[in-house]
């Protein structure tokens, strides 16, 4: 059964490290741009019956930032999925919004694989 993870981040480069890494772990991934896309990504995964273990989300992006795209996934019936919030933000009054909106987890770009794989581990079997 595969595993998915959707990445929502305004940056395609970032989309495609973070896509390598998560594969040599065997998970797939579902990319989205923004927030928005995000929220139509987590409804097409639903009726293609994908599992989505797992959300990774930056922070600043256009049309809807990260803070409202986890805020809006919390009122989901995907609001049980963890969400990692991987941005360049490291204050802690942002990382304190991004928990307060539901965020599971805060990492610091750039980041590494290893350190990566690490806290999806914590969240996904």
């Amino acid at each position: 059964m595969k595993r998915y993870i959707l990445v929502v981040d305004d940056s395609p480069t970032l989309r495609t490290s973070i896509d390598i890494t998560l594969r040599e772990f065997g998970f797939e991934t579902i990319e989205a741009q923004d927030g928005k896309d995000g929220l139509e990504k987590l409804k097409e995964a639903m009726k293609n019956g994908q599992s989505i273990k797992m959300i990774i989300s930056d922070i600043n992006m256009p049309v809807m930032d990260g803070i409202t795209f986890i805020k809006k996934v919390k009122k989901t019936p995907f609001k049980y999925i963890p969400i990692l919030v991987l941005t360049t933000e490291s204050e802690e009054e942002k990382k304190l919004e991004g928990k307060k909106a539901g965020a599971a987890g805060w990492l610091v770009k750039p980041f590494r694989p290893d350190q990566l794989m690490y806290v999806i581990g914590k969240f996904v079997r």
